[in-house]
């Protein structure tokens, strides 16, 4: 619990850092995420100067992933080219029998193929390269499973996008 509370109470001092916003130098880009639990594609969609649309193709041991997410994008600490990012979204997928460690916990063996169905949430930082087509971005995921659940999850994630105009 107390590990909750530090990232809500940094969750909420990154809202309050960037103090203008700022549009995004690309209109989408697509990459690979490299997450805690699931590594795959992901793909980026500007809808307007700080708002997007993200999807993510999770491949993990003896599962796969997809995650949708809703995000609002700030400039960050007043960098150039330094976005912070919030939002939310979903993600549904299956995994296979073996092992499974969740944050905080001991790892917890199914034998069985289920379902994984729950609410996503994200908060991050991306820095899009200047003079390049390169975005990099660090990330937090806090996810709520409700199909194998109910119980709360964090995974950190790093993001590498080829970004286009």
């Amino acid at each position: 619990m107390k590990k909750l509370t530090y990232l809500l109470l940094f969750s909420a001092s990154l809202l309050f850092v960037s103090t203008r916003s700022q549009a995004q130098d690309y209109k989408f880009a697509a990459g690979l995420k490299f997450g805690a639990y699931e590594i795959g594609p992901s793909g980026k969609f500007f809808l307007d100067k700080t708002t997007a649309i993200e999807g993510i193709l999770g491949i993990r041991d003896h599962g796969l992933v997809i995650t949708g997410l809703y995000e609002i994008h700030t400039q960050a600490f007043n960098v150039d080219k330094l976005n912070f990012f919030y939002g939310f979204g979903g993600h549904a997928g299956s995994m296979g029998s073996g092992y499974y460690k969740r944050f905080g916990s001991d790892a917890q063996y199914y034998k069985d193929r289920h379902l994984l169905l729950g609410a996503d949430g994200v908060l991050g930082l991306e820095w899009v390269i200047p003079n390049s087509p390169i975005a990099v971005s660090l990330d937090l995921n806090p996810r709520l499973e409700v199909a194998t659940g109910p119980f709360f999850d964090i995974a950190p994630g790093v993001g590498v996008k080829y970004t286009f105009q």
